[in-house]
């Protein structure tokens, strides 16, 4: 015979009396502003608190809002030699890649990077990439991270592809991406250290962080590029170049002569910048 007493079904005495003193949250932000209280009143630690929070906005987000974009891929395609294979892989310095056909469009499986390294030392002319190959995840722009969050965890996978409403190949999401819009950035060996202002002057040129918004940009060189196409400088930079830049490389918009200081096979992260025609850096106005 079970014993009732020993799982009570409902809120003992106690736990009514704290909600009816403190009232039950009515909605999200009720529930969150209680949690901000807890952490004011030091009963959770601001890390904990940032953790609630990125929890509460997975349930609230798509995949499209925080996928890596098409044009930002790094894909392998299944006809490369084993040289050039190894060589895109130790470039991009991921563990995982999809493969394509001769279309882009269309992703055939994914290589996951371990799978290669058996053949590493190969010197076969007939070797076959598609005999390494996992199959790819398909997932829409639409579906919600948390639910693939789930689906990540359900199925021991770190990678879908996502399509857009035609079917075509929209962009890339990890389960790396998911969880830092929990925990918040998850630094590795190949992540770029940015700490610093958004916009720093050093000699004559400028150090600005690829994120710096379009808006912020404008104003602090009173300039005049539309945030329509881009929301970043970097992905300004990226729109007008058609690609994703490499280190090193130039690309001039209008009187500003950008460098790329720093760029992974994913995305740019730092931008050298510098006055053109021989204009001076005092045109920037102050940062506040």
């Amino acid at each position: 015979m079970n014993d009732e007493r020993s799982e009570p079904s409902h809120k003992s005495w106690l736990e009514r009396l704290g909600f009816a003193l403190m009232g039950e949250p009515k909605d999200r932000d009720a529930l969150m502003d209680m949690l901000r209280d807890a952490q004011q009143r030091e009963l959770l630690d601001t890390d904990a608190l940032t953790m609630m929070e990125g929890v509460m906005k997975v349930s609230e987000l798509q995949v499209r809002d925080v996928m890596i974009p098409r044009a930002q891929m790094v894909v392998l395609e299944h006809d490369w030699s084993l040289e050039r294979l190894i060589a895109e892989v130790v470039e991009s310095g991921h563990s995982r890649l999809p493969v394509i056909d001769d279309n882009r469009d269309n992703v055939i499986g994914i290589l996951i990077v371990k799978d290669l390294l058996a053949h590493a030392f190969d010197r076969r002319e007939d070797f076959d990439l598609r005999i390494l190959l996992r199959p790819a995840k398909f997932i829409p722009e639409s579906k919600r991270l948390n639910v693939l969050l789930k689906e990540f965890r359900g199925n021991r996978l770190h990678m879908a592809i996502v399509v857009d409403e035609y079917g075509g190949v929209a962009g890339l999401i990890t389960i790396e991406d998911v969880l830092e819009e929990i925990v918040g950035e998850i630094d590795d060996e190949h992540d770029i250290d940015d700490e610093g202002a958004a916009i720093r002057p050093q000699g004559e040129a400028f150090i600005v962080k690829a994120l710096t918004p379009v808006e912020e940009f404008n104003k602090y060189f009173q300039a005049d590029f539309s945030d329509e196409r881009a929301d970043t400088i970097g992905g300004l930079v990226m729109m007008d170049l058609g690609r994703l830049p490499k280190g090193e490389e130039i690309i001039d918009l209008g009187r500003f002569h950008f460098r790329v200081l720093r760029a992974d096979n994913r995305r740019i992260h730092l931008l050298e910048m510098t006055l053109r025609d021989g204009q001076e850096p005092a045109t920037a106005v102050d940062d506040e």
